[in-house]
C-alpha cells in the first residue's frame, strides 16, 4: 500500500505540472495601441504649444533645436515625430537608451497639434505620415522581403530580439502606420529604408505579413504560444510522456 500510494502521489504530482506548463505555454498577452490619424490639416494651437513647453522644451528646447539634453527636432519630419509619440515612447519618463513603448500619453488630436507646433518652429522636412492600404497587399512576398531586411533583429515570428546596447522591439503591439513610420525613419538603432530600398507597395507586403503574424491560420494542431520547433517538441515530449505514464498506471490498476 505504501508504494502504490507514493507511485499515485508521483503520478498526480506529474500530472499537475504538465497542467500548469499547458497553461503557461498557452497563455498569451494581447495589448493593442491606437494610431493617431493623419494630420492634414492640424494647425499649431495655444494648446499646442503648451503641451510642447511643457513637456518636450525641457529637452528638445524651446525652439525645438536641441539642447544638452536631447537632440535637434529640426528635419525630423512627421512620421518621426508621430511614431514617438503614438506609440507612447515620448516625452520620456527617464534616462533611457531605448525609450520602452507605453499608452500614448496624448489624445491623436493632441499628437497632430504637437507635430503641427514643432514643424511651424523648424519647418517641414523629413519624412511625412505614410497612407498605408493593405488591400492588394502580397503577404508572400512580404514574407520575404521581412526574412531578409527584418528578421535578423526582430525574429522571424516578429517578437524582437537583442542586440548589443539594447533590443529590437517587437511589432505585437505596432499599427500599421506606426510600422510603416518605423520603416522610413529607422527609430532609435534601426536603419532607415528610402523608396530605393523598400517601395511604397513592397513596404504594404511587409505590414501585411507582420499582421499577419498577430493572428496566423493555425492549422493542425494547437500553436502552442509559436514559440519555435524546440518549445513544441519538449511539450510534446513531456506531455505525450505523461500521457502515456498515466496510460500505463491506469492499465496497471485495472490488472
Amino acid at each position: 500500500m505504501g508504494r502504490a500510494g507514493l507511485t499515485d502521489r508521483v503520478v498526480w504530482a506529474g500530472v499537475a505540472f504538465l497542467f500548469l506548463g499547458a497553461v503557461a505555454i498557452l497563455t498569451d498577452a494581447a495589448m493593442e495601441a491606437n494610431a493617431s490619424p493623419l494630420p492634414e490639416t492640424a494647425t499649431p494651437t495655444p494648446k499646442s504649444q503648451f503641451l510642447f513647453e511643457r513637456d518636450c522644451a525641457v529637452c528638445h528646447g524651446n525652439d525645438a533645436r536641441g539642447s544638452p539634453r536631447g537632440p535637434s527636432l529640426v528635419g525630423v519630419g512627421a512620421a518621426s515625430l508621430d511614431y514617438w509619440l503614438s506609440t507612447g515612447r515620448m516625452p520620456a519618463s527617464g534616462p533611457s537608451a531605448t525609450p520602452p513603448r507605453r499608452p500614448p500619453r496624448y489624445s491623436p488630436t493632441e499628437i497632430q497639434g504637437l507635430i503641427a507646433y514643432v514643424q511651424s518652429l523648424t519647418g517641414a522636412g523629413g519624412p511625412p505620415i505614410p497612407r498605408v492600404s493593405l488591400r492588394d497587399a502580397d503577404i508572400a512576398n512580404g514574407g520575404v522581403l521581412f526574412r531578409l531586411n527584418c528578421a535578423a533583429c526582430h525574429s522571424w515570428a516578429s517578437e524582437g530580439g537583442a542586440l548589443v546596447h539594447g533590443s529590437a522591439p517587437t511589432t505585437v503591439h505596432a499599427t500599421p502606420t506606426q510600422i510603416a513610420e518605423a520603416i522610413r525613419v529607422g527609430p532609435d538603432a534601426m536603419p532607415s529604408f528610402g523608396r530605393a530600398a523598400l517601395s511604397d507597395e513592397e513596404v504594404a507586403n511587409v505590414i501585411a505579413y507582420v499582421r499577419g503574424l498577430d493572428h496566423p491560420d493555425d492549422r493542425g494542431g494547437f500553436p502552442l504560444g509559436r514559440m519555435g520547433p524546440l518549445a513544441e517538441g519538449a511539450a510534446a515530449l513531456v506531455i505525450g510522456l505523461g500521457l502515456l505514464l498515466l496510460t500505463v498506471r491506469w492499465i496497471g490498476t485495472r490488472a
